[in-house]
């Protein structure tokens, strides 16, 4: 299976110094997410691996990725440790079909989180244990590989890979 990887865009460069390599970008979430915690950030992925379609594609964006919030470099976790979320995405189109809450209807959805908590009924207990591993909150959203293309190609937004879906390989 291939290793998770980081697009490296400007704004990871800007927020976080040089570009970074995969293996960088892998450690600062690990890092900054998991408090280090290597078994907690495999634990991580298992649960992601056993809960999604081997299709699916898994990208981690925000803060945890760049070490700062976007639009004001606030650093991750400056409110205290498990203060900022992780924000994953979940690649594909039939992933979309699990959530009743939506920005662009069929293509992009509204993240399940504490600010939609009924974004999607389905992925509650995929949710729920993530943010138990995690020991942050974690929110989820499906996408298109459309709009991902747009949001990685046009939009330039920074992202790491943490599961390649089988159709992505």
């Amino acid at each position: 299976m291939a290793e998770p990887e980081a697009r490296d865009t400007d704004d990871t460069a800007a927020a976080s110094g040089p570009a970074l390599t995969s293996d960088e970008v892998r450690e600062q979430v690990i890092r900054l997410a998991f408090d280090g915690d290597h078994e907690r950030y495999a634990q991580f992925l298992a649960t992601l691996r056993e809960a999604i379609p081997p299709d699916v594609t898994v990208i981690l964006r925000g803060s945890a990725v760049t070490g700062v919030r976007w639009h004001t470099n606030i650093p991750f976790d400056a409110d205290g440790p498990g203060t900022s979320d992780l924000d994953l995405t979940l690649v594909s189109g039939d992933m979309v079909k699990l959530f009743d809450v939506h920005y662009i209807p069929g293509l992009h959805t509204a993240p399940l989180s504490d600010a939609h908590p009924d974004a999607s009924a389905t992925l509650h207990p995929l949710r729920s244990a993530l943010c138990a591993i995690a020991r942050r909150p974690v929110n989820i959203q499906a996408t298109s590989n459309l709009l991902q293309f747009v949001r990685d190609v046009v939009m330039n937004q920074p992202y790491f890979l943490m599961v390649e879906g089988e159709a992505s390989r």
